[in-house]
Formats: structure tokens, C-alpha cells, sequence
């Protein structure tokens, strides 16, 4: 098995109509449009997969104005990846968009950092604020696939394979997590959202939701001590992404290849 992996992200939703206060805290121009993508991303080695996040589905999005182009269950099975061929599911962190099709994946092994799972049921949910990104049924769905012997907890840092490693960042959620991916130029960092956007970790403006400010900010660092440069690491939700990194040849302009080198 080799320990050198590629990465593809795999934009499945969209929101155009945003602005820059929902993206940023202390920035500039609140009232600027900022619109934000929404990925689940994929490692392979040529003889394992990994998914990173799962998603949400067309109902989540409707509840949520969160328009949705392709399910990320279709969209995956499209790739040539069914959601039944997925062995390991990195869970980065429990919120609607990163773990909202998890019942598409009741034979995976979840990969999930304990602070996450003490967090989503615990007292910091009697606090609507802290509660609202997250779905109940998600939620339970967890604790289901715990049941079924499916939730592997990952204290801290750990290694999912040979080349792929997750970090404990927590800030957004106590749990929060990113993903070390070996690649042919280097150690890339899937932030997910421990950076939002690229904005977020290269000047200091945290995304507004946030449990713990100084685990965010510290956060920061965490990424690029992880990441061979700032070009190693990629945001959960920035659209420039797809702007600076390529697409396969002849293939959908919503997926591209983190282990390319960007051309942005």
C-alpha cells in the first residue's frame, strides 16, 4: 500500500447570496457579497479510499436554503465511488454540511473525535446558538452507527492510514478535526472548517461560528505547522479552490486535484 496519496474535492452545493458578515469576523466590508461552496473530499492510494465529511442531502438543503446541485451520495457514485464501496468515513466535525448523509454510509467505519460526540450531546447543546448547526438525526445517527460497532475515536491525533493522519483543532466545535494527507508535492491539510476560507487562516478573521476563540486562533498555527507551506492547505468552503487548483482532464468543473500543484 503506498503512503502517497491524491486528493480530489468534490463540490456538491453552493450559496451565492451571501456577504462577507457571515463569513468573517472584523472584516472589512460586511456588506460585500461572499459566496461559499460546500465539498466533500476524497484520498486514494490505488488500493484504498477515503472519504473526508459526507455531506448533506436535497432535504437538509431545502430546510436550510442551502441549494444542492447533485447529492454527495450521487455525486460519489458518479465518481465511481458508491457509498457502499467506502470503507473509512474521516468525520472532521458533526455540523449539517459535514455529516448530514451519514445514514448513506451505515457500513463504513467513522472516524470521529471523541470531544466531538461529548460535545453534540452534551450541555453545550441547551444553548440554541451552539445548537442550530447541528441536526438532531445526525446526531442520532452517530450514536447508531456507534451502536453498530461502526465509530472508531480518534483522541487527539491519529493515523487512519499509512500517509493520512487527523488533528485535533476543535475552535468551531470542541472536536473539530483536520486531515494530513501525504502527497506527491508534499503534506497537504484539509482544514475543513477550522478554516472556512483561505482569508480566515492567512489574516486572523475567524468565521463567526465559534465555541472557543483561542482554540481557533491557535488553530492557525496548528494547520501550518501540519502543512508544507500555505499552499498545502485547503479551506473547507472557499469557491477560490476551484479556481486554483485543476480539474481532470474532461472532466466535471466541480471536482478538482489537491495533490496537483495549484495554478492560482
Amino acid at each position: 500500500m503506498s503512503d502517497t496519496w491524491e486528493i480530489y474535492a468534490l463540490r456538491y452545493a453552493a450559496k451565492e447570496n451571501r456577504t462577507r458578515r457571515e463569513s468573517f469576523l472584523f472584516a472589512d466590508d460586511h456588506h460585500a457579497p461572499h459566496p461559499i461552496d460546500f465539498y466533500v473530499w476524497v484520498l486514494k492510494n490505488g488500493s484504498e479510499t477515503i472519504l473526508v465529511d459526507t455531506g448533506f442531502d436535497a432535504e437538509e438543503g431545502k430546510l436550510r436554503d442551502r441549494p444542492i446541485m447533485q447529492t454527495p451520495a450521487d455525486m460519489l457514485t458518479d465518481f465511481g465511488l458508491p457509498p457502499a464501496s467506502i470503507d473509512k468515513v474521516i468525520v472532521t466535525h458533526m455540523h449539517y454540511d459535514h455529516a448530514g448523509s451519514l445514514h448513506e454510509f451505515r457500513g463504513s467505519k467513522l472516524y470521529v473525535q471523541p470531544a466531538e460526540m461529548e460535545y453534540v450531546t452534551g450541555p453545550c447543546m441547551c444553548h440554541g446558538v451552539l445548537r442550530h448547526p447541528f441536526t438532531g438525526e445526525h446526531v442520532i445517527e452517530m450514536v447508531r452507527s456507534l451502536y453498530m460497532g461502526n465509530v472508531v475515536f480518534c483522541e487527539g491525533s491519529r493515523e487512519i492510514a499509512p500517509g493520512v493522519e487527523v488533528h485535533l483543532i476543535g475552535g468551531h466545535t470542541r472536536g473539530q478535526q483536520c486531515v494530513r494527507v501525504r502527497t506527491r508535492r508534499g503534506w497537504v491539510v484539509l482544514a475543513s472548517d477550522s478554516s472556512h476560507f483561505y482569508e480566515n487562516y492567512r489574516t486572523g478573521k475567524p468565521f463567526p461560528i465559534v465555541v472557543d476563540m483561542e482554540a481557533t486562533l491557535k488553530g492557525y498555527d496548528t494547520l501550518r505547522a501540519l502543512a508544507d507551506s500555505d499552499d498545502h492547505i485547503i479551506p473547507g468552503h472557499d469557491p477560490l479552490t476551484r479556481a486554483w487548483y485543476p480539474v481532470i482532464d474532461g472532466g466535471s468543473e466541480n471536482i478538482v486535484q489537491l495533490h496537483a500543484d495549484p495554478t492560482g
